[in-house]
């Protein structure tokens, strides 16, 4: 549900990069408090319809919740270059409710993440939480930037650094720059990290770990941490960028394969909100699309398999997702499947978006 909330702040991050914060009226603060590493939608009106971008709270959680997003301004992108030229204090936008589930709940333990670029965001919300409110719990963070200039929330990471001096372990990289200290310049890639990692803790012992950024470091960090015998439902993942180039490849995509006919008459049927609807399905048409045709409350948000907001459970029938960077291994295996990804290959099928 998308609520409209006044922005009570616009701070400057980089120089391609801002901070916006926005007012939690009191009758919304249950609405909108968020389980650290999850995003909220924004969206604005547009000529042809409305456009609805996805961020990650990188605010701590608390009782009284804190609105903050961090929006790096993208070569072509439409929303982004609204928020950095033209967004102000007092201005109103349509906000969606926290989702996801990358999502780290405070426990004890050892955790860790890997994040490229923007994909600080909701880790920086994920340490700062747990550092709060967990005495003995130790959270290591592995950054890489293209330059130190580039680099978004350097004052809120350096602040849990000398907060936590012996609980928060920080090595930053930067690919773009030589530094005078600290680790070499370069990507991080599968085999440097293969190296790096067993210098820094035990990365198999470590209760979770989180990779956050581009598609391409996600990728080589989760291949160079099962290359150290870390168990699979330990690692958990967000893609903040895809390269449209390799993403049918890593999606698991057949190359040339992506279009899926609807079969002839193909039905769908959908549970939203505790109603059901019955549709046909059109060629060519995603679910979620053929929901949307019937339902203006239909979710979404980034329609790229990237943000989750569509899931949904497999009731009946057959599908074939064309994409899939949000859902974990086990939510597949269990039924769900994206929406915004997902095409009939049965004459029917059914999904159910509440459970």
């Amino acid at each position: 549900m998308f609520h409209p909330l006044r922005v009570s702040e616009v701070e400057p991050l980089t120089d391609d990069a801002i901070a916006v914060t926005f007012a939690v009226p009191p009758e919304l603060r249950e609405a909108f408090r968020h389980t650290p590493g999850q995003h909220i939608a924004l969206r604005r009106a547009a000529r042809d319809g409305e456009i609805r971008r996805t961020y990650s709270i990188c605010a701590p959680a608390g009782p009284e919740p804190v609105l903050r997003v961090g929006i790096r301004l993208i070569e072509g992108g439409e929303f982004s270059t609204f928020a950095f030229k033209e967004l102000a204090v007092g201005d109103t936008v349509e906000v969606m409710e926290p989702t996801g589930r990358f999502v780290l709940a405070p426990r004890p333990g050892r955790f860790a993440a890997i994040v490229g670029g923007s994909g600080i965001t909701p880790v920086l919300s994920m340490a700062a939480t747990l550092l709060a409110r967990e005495d003995t719990a130790r959270f290591c963070l592995v950054r890489s930037d293209r330059t130190v200039a580039s680099t978004m929330f350097l004052d809120e990471v350096a602040d849990l650094k000398d907060r936590y001096p012996d609980r928060f372990q920080l090595v930053s990289v930067v690919s773009r720059e030589e530094r005078q200290a600290g680790l070499p310049s370069g990507r991080l890639d599968r085999n440097r990290l293969t190296a790096l990692l067993p210098a820094l803790l035990p990365a198999a012992e470590v209760d979770g770990w989180f990779l956050c950024g581009p598609l391409g470091l996600v990728v080589d960090a989760e291949r160079a941490l099962r290359a150290l015998g870390v168990r699979r439902d330990r690692i958990h993942q967000e893609i903040f960028h895809i390269d449209e180039g390799t993403a049918g490849a890593a999606a698991g995509a057949p190359p040339d394969a992506v279009r899926v006919r609807a079969p002839a008459h193909s039905i769908l049927t959908a549970t939203l909100d505790g109603r059901s609807g019955t549709w046909p399905v059109r060629e060519g048409e995603s679910l979620l699309e053929t929901v949307e045709r019937a339902r203006a409350d239909a979710p979404y948000a980034c329609r790229g398999g990237v943000c989750g907001t569509c899931r949904a459970f497999l009731v009946s029938g057959a599908v074939r997702m064309e994409r899939n960077f949000a859902l974990e291994p086990d939510e597949t295996e269990a039924g769900y499947v994206l929406a915004c990804q997902s095409r009939p290959t049965t004459t029917e099928v059914e999904l159910d978006f509440d459970r």
